[in-house]
This record gives C-alpha cells, structure tokens and sequence, in this order.
C-alpha cells in the first residue's frame, strides 16, 4: 500500500496493500489419529489482528465464484466458495472468517455440514471430525454481499465506484466479501470465476483463463496459480476495458481501467513497463504469470498492491508524472515484498512497506525527479538524514517499525514508521554490511521466500548468514527499540529531541 495523499501530507509536515481435490476426512479412534479431536481456534492470535485467520487447517486453493446479477454498481452479489485445505489437527469443528450479510448451505467433503455466525467468525460442524493431516473441501453457498462506497480514510474491502465494484482488501477486509482464511500467513492459490451481464467486463487476479456466455452473461475465469494472501484479492467487475501491452522483460502487462477513461488513463500507465524491467534489475525473477495496473475513478486516497494487479484512483493519476511513476513503483515492488513474500503477521508489514518506499526513493533518484518528488531534498541521503532526525518522534507516536502500537488502519499499523521508518532501517543495514551485501541479501530474500510468509526473524537470520555477520543484536535494535539506534558510518547524524 502508499497512501499517497495521507501519507505525502505526514511525511511533509515531519521533515519534507483446479481446485486440489483429494483424501476425504474420516472418523479414526484417537489412538491411531493421535489427540482426541477438537475445535480450531477462532483466529490466529496475530497481535494486532487476533481473530484473523483460524486455527486448525491450512488452506491450498480456493474455487472463488461470484455472479453480479445486474449492470448496477452498487448491487449485492451472491457468491459460492470452495475450499480445499489440509487439518492441522483433529478437528471437530473449525471457523471462516466471514463478514458479509448471509450464507445459503456448508457442506464438507459433500456432505451438509451446521454451521453458525458468531460475529465475524462462520463457524463450521462437518457431520464426520476430520482427521489430523486429511485434505477436506468446505463449500459455503449462495453467500451475499454488497459493495461499500470508497472511503479515502482507510480500505474499504469490498467497494462500489461509478463504473464497478472493486476489492480493497488490505489488512483485514477480505472475509466481508467472501469466507475465507483472512490472515497473509495462509496463502494459498485461487480460481476465480466471475459472471456479469454481457457488456460488463470482469477481471481478476492471475490469467485469464476462458470467457463463457450464456443467457446475456459472460463468465470470466480467472486462475492465480502462486500463493496469494486473501487480503491481495482482486475483483473488478463493470464497464471497465482491458488493455494488453507488450511484454517487459517477458512479463505480460495488462492494464485495467473505465471505458469512459481509457484515453486519459492508458497513456499515463505505460510506463510501468519499464519500471518492470528496473525493478527486475534490481531483485530478480518477476514472481508472478502477468501484471498490470487497475484505476478506478473513485478517492480511495492510497494506492494497493492487489496481487499482479495493482490498484490506483484517479486521483493519483491527475497528478505530474514525478509523483505517479514512484507510486507506481512502489506498489510494483510491492510484488516481490508484500505478495510473493507475504508477512508472517501483521507486526512485520514493515518488510513490506520499508521495501516498498527503499525502492519508491531509489527509482526517484535514479530517474531524476527526486527533488520535484520529495521537495526539500535533493536526495536519498539527505532524505534519510531528516527522517532519521525525526525517529524518536516517529517511534514514541507509532511504535517501532517492527511493532506498530495499535491496529488502526492509516495511521497506526500503516503508519510513516513503517514507511519511511523501514526504509531507514534498510539504509542503516546498507551503512552497517555495504551495498554488495545488502543486494544479495535483498535478492536472497526474495527468492529463497517465494510463494511463502516469513517473519522479522526470518529476514534478520538471513540478513546475518547473507552477511557473515551475526546482525541480532543490530536489527532488533533498530525494528523493536523505544529510541534510535546511532547510524553506521554517520557519527555526526543527530536524533531531534522529542517534541
């Protein structure tokens, strides 16, 4: 995510986001299936975000289908999902996360299952307790929900906009439009199968697999084949075109925007075509089939790296071309840090927006707008030198960039500390192993991570075998402490006292 407008503003006014079908669970004695069967819990204990996710299984795909009865934006929608997923225990029951209006029929491995709503929690029964290491399949039918206008304040999940509806899913609003496991360490792939009226179009993560039309509809398959976080879904459905352009470094771009716009909008995306072919010479390996860029004419107020296609409002796009491209690589590089590698937990979001904004700075610089883009500054170091000034501030009001105080969306989990704060801690390991290191290290990470979630910890473990050196002490220093490390190689760089 860059919230490009509220994020601009602080930062200014401080210093310048086929189905596997396999074994069906059976009933075994709890002497040969090991602990007597249980429920799973109802959520993950993540520390900012407890209920999220659940306990008890691990999702491998998800058969998503979803039918917009209607050419009207704000409609509710009736959807059906399977999913195939393996227990991690022996379960008696287990939970969904799911927020929307209403569920039609559970059936578990075929067979009708209760189920019950507790808050945001679908709770589940399957007439058989499923078995440690089973694969299951779960299906919730004819579920319901229905589009919210756009707020510029925070994500909004499932949102409708003049032309469409649309997902903004990022952190924690996935399970309103659909049930599901909503926590990033559960990634799994997806089919998408999306059907409007003839005249709509609709677009998904991941490639387009085949059209089909039937009785003035038109469903749209969509197969996201690497693991996906749930919160990175997309669905756009409306009177939006698809734009095919040519592929950069081999990589398929498609570009996603209102029919109503396309003249204005598609040449102002264009350059992301060689923003792919820099961000792929800087990490690596694109991680994903195809990508491309979603505008939508709504005040979203930030931008989101919805997985392979990212997510804009035209707000963005009618600003000078110094401050939209950085955005756009931003949220490009948010494909390796952020989607293929996704967050264990919600504490590390860090990686991903501290890569994100390294990589924003670094494009700006290298391509000469760095003044025009962060005014005041002519570049990189002086940057980092004011927002280094500015860190016991940022840490005493936020927390540190590894633990966020609170789960308020903007300006507390997705805060300028895990912003321009993360990418001062990248900066300061740059200072501390040198730029050889640091780049085999971020190549590294990228790589030996893909299709996964890793942790603080885990980036910390490589960082000191990439390095030689061992960086525990250095790291959590500078993610989890109250005041300010002092910067390598800049004894003279000085903290402001607090405010």
């Amino acid at each position: 995510m860059n919230n490009f407008i509220g994020r601009r503003i602080d930062v200014l006014l401080a210093g310048g986001v086929a189905a596997l079908v396999g074994m069906v669970g059976v009933v075994t004695p709890a002497s040969a299936a090991g602990a007597a069967p249980s429920p799973g819990s109802a959520g993950l204990g993540d520390r900012l975000y407890p209920l999220l996710g659940n306990g008890g299984y691990d999702v491998q795909d998800y058969d998503l289908r979803v039918l917009h009865p209607r050419k009207d934006p704000k409609q509710t929608v009736t959807g059906t999902v399977t999913i195939t997923a393996v227990a991690t225990q022996s379960l008696s029951r287990f939970d969904l996360d799911f927020g929307g209006e209403s569920v039609g029929a559970v059936t578990v491995d075929g067979k009708a299952a209760g189920f019950t709503r507790e808050g945001d929690e679908l709770v589940v029964t399957p007439k058989r307790t499923l078995r440690k290491s089973a694969r299951f399949q779960v299906t919730v039918s004819d579920f319901t929900a229905t589009p919210i206008p756009a707020n510029a304040e925070t994500p909004a999940g499932f949102v409708t906009t003049a032309d469409g509806t649309i997902m903004a899913g990022q952190p924690d609003q996935s399970h309103q439009f659909f049930p599901s496991n909503d926590h990033p360490s559960d990634m799994a792939t997806y089919t998408i199968s999306l059907t409007a009226p003839t005249g709509w179009t609709a677009v998904a993560n991941g490639r387009h697999v085949r059209d089909r039309t039937r009785d003035g509809y038109v469903t749209s398959v969509y197969r996201e084949s690497k693991p996906m976080a749930s919160e990175l879904l997309q669905t756009a459905v409306g009177d939006f075109v698809v734009h095919e352009r040519p592929a950069a470094s081999g990589v398929p771009i498609r570009d996603v925007v209102p029919r109503r716009l396309a003249g204005d909008l598609l040449p102002k995306a264009d350059g992301e075509r060689s923003q792919m072919s820099w961000m792929i010479g800087k990490v690596g390996r694109y991680p994903f089939e195809n990508y491309g860029s979603l505008v939508i004419d709504s005040q979203l107020g930030f931008a989101l790296e919805t997985q392979s296609l990212s997510l804009y409002d035209t707000s963005l796009f009618s600003r000078p071309a110094y401050i939209r491209d950085p955005v756009m690589v931003h949220e490009l590089a948010h494909m390796w840090f952020g989607d293929s590698v996704a967050p264990a937990s919600w504490s590390d979001v860090w990686q991903n927006e501290g890569h994100a904004t390294w990589y924003e700075l670094e494009y700006a610089e290298e391509t000469g707008v760095f003044g025009q883009y962060r005014q005041g500054f002519a570049n990189r170091e002086e940057y980092f030198r004011d927002v280094y000034a500015r860190n016991d501030d940022f840490r005493e009001r936020f927390g540190p960039p590894a633990r966020p105080l609170k789960a308020e969306v903007i300006w507390d989990v997705f805060n300028p500390n895990v912003y321009d704060g993360g990418a001062l801690v990248l900066y300061a390991l740059r200072q501390k192993i040198g730029g050889p290191a640091f780049q085999r290290l971020e190549r590294a990470w990228v790589s030996v991570n893909r299709g996964r979630s890793a942790s603080t910890q885990d980036f910390i473990a490589l960082a000191s075998r990439i390095s030689g050196r061992d960086l525990r002490g250095f790291l959590n220093e500078w993610l989890y402490g109250a005041t300010t490390p002092a910067m390598p190689g800049h004894p003279d760089w000085t903290v402001t006292a607090h405010r």
